[in-house]
């Protein structure tokens, strides 16, 4: 397993390091242990990891055969995926670079095509039609003889032209491959800008916004309505897995303790420097106040081909409230968290916590009395769901099959069915 010296603390950083520097196969051990120990998590950091990770099997891959480097990057894929099933991002990223790679492949067999077609066309011979007047008359003996083609030579210079064109197209597809998964990269790395960029059109003046949980794209989105609109934000602090990463996302502090009363003043200064009213709440008061909330605000972890998405726990709980008072959910998401798998058994997705943050192990003989479980995660069913903003801008549920298709291949939906 390679490690990195840069880095104290094996994850992303690490592992982006590792990347760049160790062999291929030994980059792809140490993501599978990272991804094994959950030491990279969430589907941004698996997003990323995997984009890295495919850019360099697609840069060292020495085949000239596509159909070979699809099988190689299908089988480091599925080896990821297997690592670490719960995390669907994953499979996203392996599909949308299989997709750059059979793209890519298409577009040079046509080139191929075309150009094998003209060279034919320059040097070619011509064959003659019954009807054409093809003869030269000599004088002396009046014999017919058909009019002569370009040369052998000449013709045999053009092929060997054409077939070094191809040859050279053939080389040069790596580096298109390379470029198409920088984009991959950079839509990483944009997704919540582009996302945020959509807040002015769905949040308007003097609402009453619900969020919970840390979200960085949630952040974003509201820092961005901020500019232009006064608004207020309950937001249930999703104890007791996030309720610190909660306080940290919204103060931009790294610690937060209860029991400093400076720390608690300034747990909602980013937000409130940027003119919103922001009120912490409790998960419990959820119900209580969603009958004056306007519009319930939410991220996910990954969307599945039903609409249906798997969030921090609690989502479901906010979802049903918002149902019940008919406020609308809206969930934002990157296209990299929408996934084209629908699974029968949601559960094998939610993940599980430490039960002591439930219920203490102090307590005695109580906790052998008792099985207690911590979810982190909640799957929320589609017809929970009102609006989902992506990159791409706000669509409905129904139009989520669309985006699928434009950015998978249907031959990959199953990545461990034959190619």
């Amino acid at each position: 397993m390679s490690s990195s010296p840069h880095f104290s603390k094996p994850g992303l950083a690490s592992f982006l390091h590792t990347v760049r520097t160790d062999p291929v196969e030994s980059s792809i051990d140490y993501l599978i242990s990272l991804l094994k120990r959950r030491q990279i998590r969430g589907s941004r950091a698996c997003a990323v990891a995997m984009a890295h990770l495919l850019r360099q099997v697609v840069k060292t891959h020495r085949a000239g055969d596509v159909s070979r480097l699809i099988e190689r990057v299908r089988e480091v894929g599925q080896r990821l995926v297997s690592a670490q099933h719960k995390e669907l991002a994953i499979g996203n990223i392996l599909r949308r670079i299989l997709r750059v790679i059979r793209d890519e492949a298409e577009e040079e067999r046509e080139w191929e095509i075309t150009a094998a077609d003209d060279a034919e066309s320059e040097s070619g011979t011509y064959t003659p039609k019954e009807g054409d007047n093809i003869t030269s008359t000599d004088n002396d003996n009046n014999l017919s003889e058909p009019t002569p083609g370009p040369s052998l030579i000449s013709s045999l210079h053009q092929a060997s032209d054409a077939a070094s064109s191809t040859s050279k197209a053939t080389k040069d597809i790596r580096a298109e491959l390379v470029d198409g998964i920088d984009e991959i990269i950079d839509e990483l790395d944009q997704v919540d800008e582009q996302v945020a960029g959509y807040a002015l059109e769905h949040v308007h003046s003097n609402e009453i916004l619900l969020t919970h949980a840390s979200s960085i794209t949630v952040q974003k989105f509201l820092l961005k309505a901020a500019t232009k609109r006064k608004f207020t934000l309950f937001h249930a602090e999703s104890f007791p897995n996030d309720h610190e990463a909660t306080h940290a996302t919204v103060t931009g502090r790294s610690k937060f303790s209860l029991e400093d009363e400076a720390d608690f003043e300034s747990f909602h200064k980013p937000l409130a420097a940027a003119g919103i009213t922001v009120i912490l709440i409790p998960d419990s008061a959820v119900f209580a106040v969603m009958s004056r909330v306007n519009k319930v605000i939410l991220d996910t972890n990954v969307v599945l081909a039903n609409g249906g998405l798997v969030a921090a726990a609690g989502s479901k709980t906010i979802a049903k409230a918002a149902n019940f008072h008919h406020t609308p959910v809206v969930v934002l998401s990157g296209v990299y968290q929408l996934s084209p798998e629908t699974l029968s058994d949601v559960d094998s997705l939610i993940e599980y916590g430490d039960a002591s943050k439930v219920f203490a192990y102090e307590d005695g003989n109580l906790v052998n009395h008792l099985h207690v479980e911590n979810p982190l995660d909640d799957y929320v069913p589609p017809e929970l769901i009102d609006l989902f903003i992506t990159n791409l801008g706000g669509n409905a549920p129904t139009y989520l099959d669309r985006i699928i298709s434009d950015h998978y291949r249907s031959e990959d939906i199953k990545l461990s069915s034959p190619q």
